[in-house]
């Protein structure tokens, strides 16, 4: 039982010797220089991102714009063709009429 407990106490200790000397790693001025490089790095990649990302929504804007445009003219055509077929077919009664 004694060695038992023995192992739970230098196991304890461990871990408070470890935790202690891990504060004092994290809090080092070295560690601050890799928090601050990292941070950096992450602000650089969330720039590039956001600046794709933009480019991504203005593309797809245009995209949008030309096919209203591609609609747009694809119903202008449609009605020409309507107003010609409609006239062709005045033009057919008329005739028919007058036979």
């Amino acid at each position: 039982m004694t060695t038992d407990f023995m192992k739970k106490v230098a196991l304890f200790a461990g871990g408070v010797l470890f935790g202690t000397a891990g504060i004092k790693v994290l809090g080092s001025k070295d560690a601050k220089k890799v928090y601050v490089q990292t941070t950096a790095a992450a602000l650089r990649v969330k720039e590039c991102v956001m600046n794709t990302a933009t480019s991504i929504q203005e593309e797809a804007e245009d995209i949008l714009a030309e096919a209203k445009e591609v609609n747009i003219k694809r119903s202008e055509e449609e009605e020409v063709f309507e107003d010609e077929a409609a006239e062709e077919d005045q033009e057919k009664e008329a005739e028919t009429c007058e036979s």
